[in-house]
């Protein structure tokens, strides 16, 4: 099975049994060298009565020399014969206060420090004169006991390797599983979003790794749920403002047709607004797109921000006039120069101001306003004394197709379009545009521009 959870459980288990059986082996060596050492040293103990005899026979003559005879005659009948002759067991080796062997096998060689180590000191008033110890030339010959024991040792080692094994596998299993688990449930997440399921979310589980794609895979549905909302009720929208034109020119047409109404120049004139609110919608519709797509084009260039606010402000006196409405215009003694393109920013000017004045009553007041906010922007407001927005729609705002009052015409309301395609142009300029109103108390709409850097 080509599964990750195998493959790790696989690896688990491998890894496990080799350190367990090395470990086991190491284990099981040591112990018998160990063991078997254990043994000699228990013989050298048992017939450590020689070390007197050796100390006595230094401390009476002041050296070792003819010191073979003694222990030829006193080791004969215990240990063997000093050259290995005997039993085959372990045969005496003695050595001076230096290592220097003076009896036994290597005369005249020295031992080494494990073998010096290991030996039993010879003592004389408290001095070091020599070291006893012994050599075997052979296997060391276990009797049933001792051999049982090493034998025992082997099966513990054994039966703990396979205790070891048995965990590994479940330990292995186990662990897997749990890491494999949340990959699995995002297998089923992309499948379910592949069907177009946004709703399906991913526990977010197992190590941080894993549960921040758990969380991205979430961000990304979230994102795609509301991306495809969006499309849908754009749809929608769209289809509801052509509608109510196409409907408006259907009907006319239809009526002159059965001769309701005469085919005269102001029924004419009816169907021709309505094919004009239609072209404003397209013109609306691909304007938007290209400014959301990145590509509306835009000439940015030094702009004298004084000049360009007065300028656009005025094409609004007249309407204001005939409404009752004060437009004022409040602009400090020097504003400096901003890079932006004049008429795309005038449109947003424009649909920000006429805005106002639709929402504004008879004697009511329009005030355009601009400062430098920050160091490197330039704020332009456009306040009015209005009905103002509520705080549910706030957030709509700026959305394509929003309209305050659901109940007003589309031939006095435009098309919806005019703020969200304000947005997207002072985005694409580097600015920001925000409101901020309450009912009842009037509206505020601002954006911000980017001052042009001196050369």
């Amino acid at each position: 099975m080509n599964r990750l959870w195998v493959r790790l459980t696989f690896a688990f288990i491998a890894i496990t049994l080799a350190g367990v059986a090395a470990v086991a082996l190491l284990a099981n060596a040591t112990a018998t060298t160990s063991f078997k050492d254990y043994l000699s040293r228990q013989e050298m103990l048992n017939q450590s009565g020689i070390v007197d005899t050796l100390a006595a026979y230094y401390r009476a003559n002041g050296n070792w020399d003819g010191v073979a005879n003694v222990l030829d005659s006193t080791a004969s009948g215990s240990m063997g014969r000093g050259r290995g002759q005997g039993r085959g067991g372990p045969s005496a080796i003695l050595a001076d206060a230096n290592g220097l062997i003076v009896y036994g096998t290597g005369t005249g060689a020295s031992l080494g420090s494990a073998e010096r180590a290991g030996a039993l000191p010879v003592t004389v008033d408290g001095a070091t004169v020599g070291y006893l110890a012994l050599s075997t030339p052979g296997r060391l010959i276990l009797d049933q006991a001792q051999q049982a024991f090493l034998d025992q040792l082997s099966r513990n080692l054994l039966v703990a390797a396979l205790v070891a094994g048995a965990l590994a596998i479940v330990l292995g299993l186990f662990i897997s599983k749990a890491l494999t688990t949340p990959l699995s449930a995002m297998a089923r997440a992309a499948r379910a979003f592949a069907g177009h399921d946004w709703s399906h979310r991913v526990e977010p589980c197992g190590t941080q790794e894993v549960a921040e794609v758990a969380l991205a895979l979430n961000e990304m549905a979230a994102s795609l749920q509301q991306a495809e909302n969006l499309r849908r009720d754009m749809v929608a929208d769209i289809a509801h403002e052509l509608r109510s034109p196409v409907t408006v020119i259907q009907g006319n047409l239809h009526a002159m047709l059965d001769g309701v109404y005469p085919l005269e120049q102001a029924e004419i004139a009816t169907i021709y607004d309505e094919t004009r609110l239609l072209n404003r919608l397209i013109d609306d519709l691909r304007e938007l797109a290209l400014a959301e797509a990145g590509q509306l084009q835009l000439s940015l260039r030094a702009v004298d921000s004084a000049e360009w606010i007065q300028s656009t402000t005025a094409h609004f006196n007249a309407a204001a006039d005939s409404q009752g409405i004060k437009l004022v215009l409040d602009l400090p003694a020097a504003l400096p120069q901003i890079r932006a393109d004049p008429d795309r920013l005038a449109q947003v000017l424009r649909n920000l101001i006429s805005n106002a004045l639709r929402y504004t009553p008879q004697e009511g007041q329009v005030k355009v306003t601009a400062s430098v906010a920050q160091p490197d922007f330039l704020k332009v407001s456009v306040s009015d004394t209005g009905t103002g927005i509520a705080a549910e729609d706030l957030p709509q705002v700026f959305d394509r197709f929003y309209r305050g009052d659901k109940s007003r015409s589309r031939s006095s309301g435009g098309t919806g379009l005019g703020l969200a395609i304000a947005r997207t142009i002072v985005e694409a300029m580097g600015g920001r545009i925000g409101v901020e109103s309450a009912a009842g108390q009037g509206s505020c709409f601002w954006f911000t521009v980017p001052l042009a850097r001196a050369d």
